[in-house]
């Protein structure tokens, strides 16, 4: 297991999702890849798209305007 980060700031809806999946097809099943990003929208959208593809959010954050999710990847 590894951890991860992309960097999603500035970056509005789809393009964090888009990121966050072409990332993970590079990462191995057991890998975190923390996300950040200042689309507020991508607190549902990720873990939306997470749910559906059979990963797992690990923790959310919001600071300061900015957006942290970690997604374990399952599958």
């Amino acid at each position: 297991m590894s951890q991860h980060e992309l960097d999603a700031r500035r970056m509005l809806c789809p393009m964090p999702v888009i990121k966050t999946q072409n990332k993970i097809k590079e990462l191995t099943v057991g890998d975190i890849l923390t996300v950040i990003c200042t689309d507020p929208g991508a607190l549902s959208d990720i873990p939306a798209w997470a749910r559906i593809n059979g990963h797992e959010i690990v923790e959310t954050k919001e600071h300061d305007g900015e957006v942290m999710i970690a997604v374990k990847v399952n599958s």
